[in-house]
């Protein structure tokens, strides 16, 4: 189902870019009370959890799924962490390899597709947590993760609701949307920040020898389109970048779903381009789609500059404790 959103922007902030921009320079909690836990895979590896405490009289737990290159740091992870807790919601963010306090031991890194240490993290939250209601809410990348793992697990009994906010339905029309205009400047941020991951990493990884990789060709990568060709498809098993973005795309994995679900999407989304929005026949039933015209990227901000109001914050809370 797809529905039109009640979101309206203020006059002063229709502009997608204000809307992307701001929330990161005015928004975020600092000095969360997290409690870290390394939760280790099957592969001798770790990801990171970030813990906010036990509360009493807790509603349910939600897990978080960052952006690209994110973590509990971002301003919208950490200011929904504090919301929910305020709200008397635990809550947890998983971190992708490599994204928490620490460099993950293995050549391998993470991508928009990449469920399998997602599924054995649920899987281990609901055997601690059987009778409380537990949500998954994902952002960006993790928003396209998380719809992913439950269009391929659709019997799933770990999450009772999921939301999804702003997710690159299409991985590989995103990436040329990005390149353009002023969206060029977002990507050459985050190229600038997955490069210098690596380059830290390729000190204990011989990245020269299994991909060919000098810190030369690393540095020349600019597109994210050049660097999934490079560095993500050929280290996680894929042919080439378009062979990521067609088999990692959440577009191909919304009408399987069956948990209820809720996506979060604006159509001026500076990351993306409106043709990406999926139709009504490519969502399931459990699927509703709220679409806006203005909110930007994991924006959706209304108020003013010196007190901005948390609409995204207050809907996401309305769908999983309607």
């Amino acid at each position: 189902m797809i529905i039109e959103s009640e979101f309206k922007a203020p006059a002063w902030m229709k502009n997608q870019h204000l809307q992307t921009i701001l929330p990161r320079l005015f928004m975020g909690t600092k000095n969360l009370p997290i409690s870290w836990q390394e939760f280790a895979t099957e592969d001798e590896d770790f990801v990171e959890l970030a813990w906010m405490p036990e509360i009493e009289h807790c509603k349910g737990l939600v897990v978080l799924f960052h952006g690209l290159e994110g973590s509990v740091d971002s301003h919208y992870a950490s200011d929904f962490m504090h919301f929910l807790h305020k709200n008397r919601w635990r809550s947890v963010m998983m971190h992708f390899r490599g994204c928490g306090r620490k460099a993950n031991r293995t050549e391998r890194s993470y991508h928009s597709g990449d469920t399998a240490d997602a599924k054995n993290v649920l899987a281990h939250i609901r055997s601690l947590y059987p009778n409380i209601p537990i949500m998954g809410l994902g952002f960006s990348l993790g928003a396209n993760m998380l719809l992913k793992l439950l269009g391929e697990e659709p019997k799933q009994t770990w999450l009772n609701k999921a939301t999804a906010i702003s997710p690159p339905f299409k991985l590989g029309e995103c990436s040329e949307s990005i390149g353009q205009g002023f969206s060029k400047i977002y990507q050459s941020h985050l190229v600038r920040s997955m490069k210098q991951r690596f380059l830290v990493k390729s000190q204990q990884h011989d990245y020269a020898s299994s991909l060919g990789l000098t810190k030369e060709k690393l540095q020349s990568l600019s597109t994210f389109y050049e660097f999934d060709d490079a560095i993500t498809a050929p280290l996680h098993g894929f042919e080439g970048a378009d062979d990521y973005y067609n088999r990692c795309s959440a577009i191909g994995y919304l009408s399987n779903i069956e948990t209820e679900t809720l996506i979060l999407h604006a159509k001026d989304d500076p990351f993306m381009h409106p043709d990406i929005t999926p139709t009504e026949s490519e969502l399931s039933t459990s699927v509703t789609l709220e679409l806006s015209e203005k909110g930007g990227h994991v924006g959706f901000v209304q108020g003013n500059i010196f007190a901005m109001d948390k609409w995204l914050h207050k809907r996401v809370l309305q769908f999983f404790e309607q």
